[in-house]
């Protein structure tokens, strides 16, 4: 039987300490809910801003697919591979973490805040070797409708995820357009940016999420301001 959650964005965790204002759609940190333990294999979804010239020191990972989306500024990252470059809004990035890696995530401007969601996925196996990837995806997103952003499936143009039962797919919409959200064991759609309509959830604004279960028909997200971004990840 499907269910559908509507988390509000105002009813997930917060972290502000300055430099970050982070809101976190499932557990993170000291931040622990039995109701938000991941949604299917997308185990966090963070919505981040910070400051100019501020960031994320050098810090690890292991056995995680990271899925990193600029809203809006810049990102700088570095990592123990030897990549070295920015992120900027409509490129997707891919880190798979595997037998370990370390990275570094800056704001790459001295004078302008930089906005993006981060997200982690299971990968299907363990230890694989740690590596980068990333596509400047933003003459789909603006030919209109759904776009695979990151892949296990092997939909063409998006990044590789190592998780085989999992694609994350966006959309950059004007108020009026329409897209239909696809049917799977767990989606989980984040309004990053603007507002729209879900059938059978009503009104959602920015930072507002649908988590639905078992969805066995798609259902229609339509756009209610211009420059809405949706994030849709499709898991077992």
């Amino acid at each position: 039987m499907s269910t559908i959650t509507v988390q509000r964005a105002d009813q997930r965790f917060v972290t502000d300490i300055g430099w970050l204002d982070s809101k976190h759609s499932f557990n993170f940190g000291p931040h622990w809910s039995p109701e938000h333990q991941g949604h299917g294999l997308l185990l966090v979804n963070n919505d981040d801003v910070v400051a100019p010239g501020q960031g994320f020191g050098t810090h690890g990972h292991r056995d995680m697919e990271i899925v990193t989306w600029v809203l809006s500024g810049r990102l700088a990252h570095r990592d123990s591979t030897g990549t070295d470059d920015v992120i900027y809004p409509g490129l997707a990035q891919r880190m798979s973490a595997g037998s370990g890696i370390r990275h570094s995530e800056m704001n790459a401007s001295p004078d302008e805040p930089v906005h993006f969601v981060q997200m982690w996925v299971l990968p299907d196996t363990p230890g694989v070797q740690p590596g980068y990837e990333q596509r400047d995806l933003n003459a789909a997103l603006d030919a209109g409708g759904l776009v695979a952003i990151a892949s296990g499936k092997g939909h063409p143009g998006a990044i590789r995820i190592h998780q085989r039962e999992a694609v994350l797919w966006g959309a950059r919409l004007s108020a009026g357009q329409s897209v239909e959200v696809p049917a799977d064991g767990h989606v989980h759609l984040f309004v990053a940016l603007g507002a729209g309509t879900l059938d059978a959830a009503g009104e959602l604004g920015q930072g507002d999420a649908v988590r639905l279960t078992d969805a066995t028909d798609p259902i229609t997200f339509t756009a209610t301001a211009d420059g809405t971004e949706l994030l849709i990840w499709a898991t077992a």
